[in-house]
């Protein structure tokens, strides 16, 4: 895993603990958690279905021209 073995991760958890505290923790993990959560949920999703009706935009497009042609 990187490289990493138990010594290194002690230290690098002592070095998180001291930069943020105990009572932040919980909290910065929680939200790892969520963002985790959120990023999988997105990638496993379907796409959005595009339900805009695409005809009416056509139908505009020839109403001007008819209506230009007509004057």
């Amino acid at each position: 895993m990187f490289g990493l073995g138990m010594p290194e991760l002690i230290v690098i958890m002592v070095i998180v603990l001291v930069l943020f505290g105990a009572n932040r923790l919980p909290e910065i993990g929680r939200g790892i958690g969520q963002a985790i959560k959120n990023f999988k949920k997105a990638t496993s999703e379907p796409d959005e279905i595009d339900v805009t009706p695409k005809k009416k935009i056509q139908e505009e497009g020839k109403g001007g021209e008819e209506k230009g042609k007509g004057e």
